[in-house]
């Protein structure tokens, strides 16, 4: 029984160390960057820059250097006029959610090609720690082999111009933008940190936006290539609903 005590004060220092070692292995460069539940920082507490992207306005230009097959090449938004471009943010290289967004975009971008669009990638990395990602192998947390751009925004002014810069952390949220043929937003995801976004939700998106340029009717909810659509008027509306119900 003497032992007691003893027990329950071992106990608690075990118990703080390990929440202390949890709460490091959420802690990246100084900040939270894919924190739990019990260290999270809010949305609501972040500093963020007002957005200049406004839907259904000329997108915000942007230019900088990017790995592209390995090299460093400038690039610039204009590069995609007569493209669809799906343009979106990660928070950091070299950190967890991010290389299976990346990838996953990567591996697919064939099918943005076959549609006329395309993608690129972009965080407040340099183009050097990109490459460096790039050369470092898959099954080690890297990139791989990359078909996707991966633009760098070391003075962080694209970030704060689309609105996705965190101030108090130094890197962005998972913001994902559509921009379409002639420059235009169409489109703004915007995730929290924890979570990664989906490919094949962004490829719906930009099928639906070229199908409401090319036909002018309207995409109901959960809408994919072949189904029903809207004619947006008042009599029109009249097929698609009467069919539905």
């Amino acid at each position: 029984n003497n032992l007691w005590p003893f027990s329950a004060s071992f106990s608690s220092a075990e118990e703080r160390a390990n929440g202390k070692k949890e709460q490091e292995c959420h802690n990246y460069a100084g900040g939270h960057v894919y924190p739990g539940e019990a260290f999270r920082v809010p949305v609501s507490d972040h500093s963020l820059h007002l957005s200049k992207a406004k839907i259904s306005k000329p997108s915000p230009h942007w230019e900088g250097t990017a790995v592209i097959n390995g090299e460093f090449k400038e690039l610039k938004l204009t590069d995609y006029k007569g493209k669809y471009l799906v343009f979106f943010f990660y928070p950091l290289d070299f950190t967890f959610v991010c290389p299976t967004e990346i990838i996953a975009f990567s591996d697919r971008v064939h099918e943005f090609h076959a549609i006329n669009a395309e993608v690129v990638a972009c965080s407040v990395d340099s183009q050097f720690t990109h490459l460096a990602w790039i050369n470092t192998p898959r099954k080690q947390g890297g990139l791989g082999t990359m078909k996707i751009p991966l633009l760098s925004d070391l003075t962080h002014q694209i970030a704060k111009d689309y609105g996705v810069f965190l101030e108090d952390q130094g890197h962005t949220l998972r913001g994902l933008f559509i921009i379409d043929d002639k420059g235009t937003l169409r489109q703004i995801t915007m995730n929290d940190l924890p979570v990664g976004r989906s490919v094949d939700e962004t490829l719906r998106l930009v099928q639906a936006f070229q199908y409401t340029d090319k036909h002018g009717e309207v995409c109901p909810a959960g809408w994919k290539p072949g189904s029903d659509t809207i004619i947006p008027d008042p009599s029109g509306k009249l097929k698609y609903f009467d069919k539905l119900n």
